[in-house]
């Protein structure tokens, strides 16, 4: 236990609308190790980002608790929590919005140094601008230059240089390649994995492109309707996934092959509506193997192997010649 960096137990995030409570997160729990990645893939609506927002406090979970170190961060002030968060950073999704127009590549980066009051001198902060600079990959020449002078690739670097800016331990990764070009993507990506390799870094890394994840996390999380679904080792997930949305949003994977392509699995049925969801399985309307149970209890996450946790009544296709093995329950969340 002593390597782990994150852990997150049965976070919550609800929101008050006009039809009743929006459940955005539902009881949410996992933990990270040091200087590894966790990937978390769904489709859009799931709650991957409101997860991360909630790490970090941008959006105040309703319930759960985030132990950052041995430190629980939801009991800080807004004092302590704002020395925090120079551990605890955020890589926006769209490199364009999530920059100030108004100021140059060398103020943006300089902007949380400054605010943390780390280098009080102006001459060394500059030197700390300029080296932020090469560690990403930005032209010294680049330095007065503005948001909209640069392509999509450069100002998500500025992005990832103001993230680092304050040295942290933990980065969360909002989609960071999501709006760039394929070969922009791999050009970030390797370099988030050598800047994590060299600053020993712990990262959550939330997508929506099963391609990138598995090659970038050591392990993913699946959610569905502000549930986690499936959690297990990149490999492990890709090889034997486990839970009927997994299988589905992997045989979605294109395969750039003719023939012996995998069969796609379709989905059908209504989407359970977030708001109000009531008892039983949120994916059962969708599910080939649903049972009257399904729709009666929510399941809990359970382990059915090592590192391997699914959150089903069924563990299907896990075990080959058996079906319908009721998983074991680690922990109820309430």
């Amino acid at each position: 236990m002593n390597d782990i960096l994150l852990d997150v137990k049965c976070l919550k995030k609800y929101y008050k609308v006009p039809k009743g409570i929006l459940h955005a997160v539902d009881g949410v729990s996992f933990s990270i190790e040091k200087g590894k990645t966790l990937g978390i893939v769904g489709e859009s609506g799931c709650g991957k980002t409101t997860v991360g927002r909630a790490i970090l406090r941008l959006v105040e979970p309703t319930d759960g608790s985030v132990i950052f170190d041995g430190i629980d961060i939801l009991k800080l002030n807004k004092k302590e929590m704002r020395n925090m968060r120079k551990e605890m950073q955020l890589i926006f999704q769209d490199p364009f919005s999530s920059l100030n127009p108004r100021k140059t590549i060398a103020q943006t980066i300089e902007e949380p140094i400054i605010l943390a009051n780390m280098i009080p001198d102006k001459d060394k902060r500059f030197m700390r601008v300029i080296e932020l600079m090469e560690i990403v990959g930005l032209a010294e020449r680049l330095i007065n230059t503005y948001p909209h002078e640069l392509d999509g690739g450069r100002r998500q670097r500025i992005g990832i240089a103001r993230a680092l800016a304050v040295n942290p331990r933990f980065i969360i990764c909002d989609e960071p390649v999501s709006a760039l070009d394929v070969s922009i993507q791999a050009q970030i990506l390797n370099l988030m994995k050598k800047i994590q390799r060299e600053n020993d870094l712990t990262y959550i890394f939330i997508t929506h492109d099963l391609s990138v994840v598995n090659h970038f996390s050591d392990d993913i999380a699946v959610m569905y309707l502000g549930r986690l679904v499936e959690k297990a080792p990149s490999e492990e997930l890709f090889l034997n996934p486990v839970h009927p949305y997994t299988q589905a949003l992997l045989s979605a994977i294109p395969v750039p092959r003719i023939h012996n392509r995998p069969k796609r699995i379709l989905l059908r049925g209504e989407i359970k509506s977030p708001i109000n969801p009531g008892s039983g399985c949120r994916f059962a309307n969708r599910c080939n193997y649903a049972e009257p149970v399904c729709s009666q209890e929510e399941p809990v996450l359970g382990e059915i192997e090592p590192n391997h946790f699914v959150s089903c009544h069924f563990c299907h296709n896990f075990n080959k010649g058996r079906q319908n093995v009721p998983l074991p329950k680690v922990c109820a969340e309430g």
